[in-house]
């Protein structure tokens, strides 16, 4: 019989980071970010142990847009997650890293969230669900690595029939309109036959972000990077650009996507992307951008290869039929992409395809996955700006995923430095190369992280809780 795990131990520690240069997410301006590291030791019924490692940033603006002041939110995020590793340690599911990561977030993560909003008042609002979700994850993902690890193999090893005690159908459940059944299925059979060593990387064009001399302010720093984006895409042979919009200001975003456009045309640019970060209320608000370019640039609206969450976050409050942006380009789930029933409920809505990200938990970017797949509906794998641990998974999740063009990685813009310790035993996973990432330092147990490799001083736990 395949070993049940349960969680015996949990270490939660808190790693800051400073940006080199502000990003922004929609109506706000990200300057430093906190990451959540989490050490987790579990068991199975015959007394063996195994440790596993996950990291998350707990990205303020991303998972809770709000104006109430960053500070009160974080210390909020905070809360939750201290209270999270108490919860994973003392919860009694075991099984496999995949059913005891579904069955916490059915059955303990909602009453997790519900207690901390009933502490919230009306000084900062209730937690997002997204928000309680990130702060789930670096504990999710320290699950499955450690599950792996107990049996010395891989983690994108275990999600077969001979490891899983569940098939798919007592997770996730099919599209009223079609006769697709995920009885007797797997996860394994979702993921990509051939997995590639090398993914082409998208680099994300800020908001902020110089073009060229004249956008600079002459605050931007001396530090050996580069910063304006001719020079990023000449240092790293970039093919790929996402380009974060506004989605309130139809002239700016038309004008950025075609100043960015044709940048990357001069400098041998293949694919864009565009992201209206969640602001947008009318579909015609994104048409008549797109519809601008196809007749005005056609060759950059050739180069979009899809459009990402123009689209409020809450999709069952915001039910907007999103199909006339679809027919138009590809029209990808990111902030909306909970789960798969909220994945469901988009299809059904017209989107076209899923972004996955790790940061909303690898039992739920899986099942996601595996829901998608069998829809026919095509995947990206998005970043949360992921440095050091956090980056492993992410760039593992878009190997096995078998995305429409490579993976999101924009860490080393941000914050190259946060990563050094790591990129000495990666190099090329925490630099991009002639518009790639390299994963073949990758270990071959867990997610290959190599922990005892990387030579980081970390702080004090910040929690910690034993069985």
């Amino acid at each position: 019989m395949p070993p049940r795990v349960h969680v015996v131990c949990t270490d939660l520690r808190y790693l800051p980071i400073e940006t080199r240069v502000p990003l922004k997410f929609g109506p706000e301006t990200v300057d430093c970010v906190t990451c959540a590291r989490v050490r987790m030791e579990v068991s199975d019924e015959h007394g063996r142990r195994a440790v596993g490692w996950g990291e998350t940033p707990l990205s303020v603006q991303w998972v809770w847009p709000s104006t109430v002041p960053y500070s009160s939110r974080f210390d909020r995020l905070q809360q939750l997650t201290e209270m999270l590793a108490e919860a994973w340690t003392t919860f009694e599911g075991e099984g496999h890293a995949l059913e005891v990561g579904y069955d916490f977030q059915e059955q303990v993560l909602p009453e997790l969230n519900r207690r901390i909003n009933e502490q919230c008042g009306e000084d900062t609002g209730p937690v997002p669900h997204l928000a309680a979700l990130v702060c789930c994850s670096p504990f999710d993902i320290a699950l499955h690595d450690a599950y792996a690890n107990l049996l010395g193999c891989g983690v994108y090893e275990t999600y077969g029939a001979v490891l899983l005690h569940r098939d798919l159908s007592s997770f996730v459940k099919p599209a009223r309109d079609t006769d697709i059944s995920f009885k007797g299925r797997y996860p394994d059979e979702f993921l990509s036959r051939v997995v590639p060593e090398r993914l082409a990387a998208w680099h994300l064009v800020g908001g902020l972000d110089p073009l060229d001399a004249g956008d600079c302010s002459g605050d931007e720093p001396d530090d050996g990077y580069p910063v304006l984006l001719g020079d990023w895409i000449d240092a790293d042979g970039l093919k790929c650009l996402k380009i974060k919009l506004r989605g309130n200001d139809a002239a700016w975003d038309y004008e950025r996507t075609v100043a960015v456009g044709r940048l990357a045309i001069d400098r041998g640019v293949v694919w864009l992307s565009a992201d209206f970060n969640c602001t947008v209320s009318d579909p015609e608000y994104v048409n008549e951008v797109l519809d601008r370019l196809r007749d005005d640039e056609p060759r950059i609206f050739g180069m979009l290869l899809y459009v990402e969450q123009p689209f409020p976050y809450d999709l069952e409050a915001n039910r907007i039929d999103v199909r006339s942006v679809s027919a138009r380009k590809p029209l990808f789930m990111d902030e909306s992409a909970h789960d798969w029933r909220l994945i469901d409920l988009g299809r059904s809505l017209g989107w076209s395809g899923v972004a996955l990200k790790t940061c909303k938990t690898q039992t739920g970017a899986l099942l996601s996955l595996c829901w998608a797949r069998a829809h026919g509906m095509p995947l990206m794998v998005q970043d949360l700006t992921n440095p050091m641990l956090a980056q492993i998974p992410h760039v593992r999740l878009a190997a096995h995923a078998g995305t429409i063009m490579g993976v999101e990685t924009n860490s080393m813009q941000f914050y190259p430095d946060a990563s050094l310790a790591e990129e000495q035993v990666h190099p090329g996973i925490y630099r991009r190369r002639d518009g790639n990432l390299d994963l073949t330092s990758l270990g071959d147990r867990g997610f290959g992280y190599r922990v005892d490799m990387i030579e980081r001083s970390l702080p004090e736990p910040a929690a910690r809780f034993e069985r």
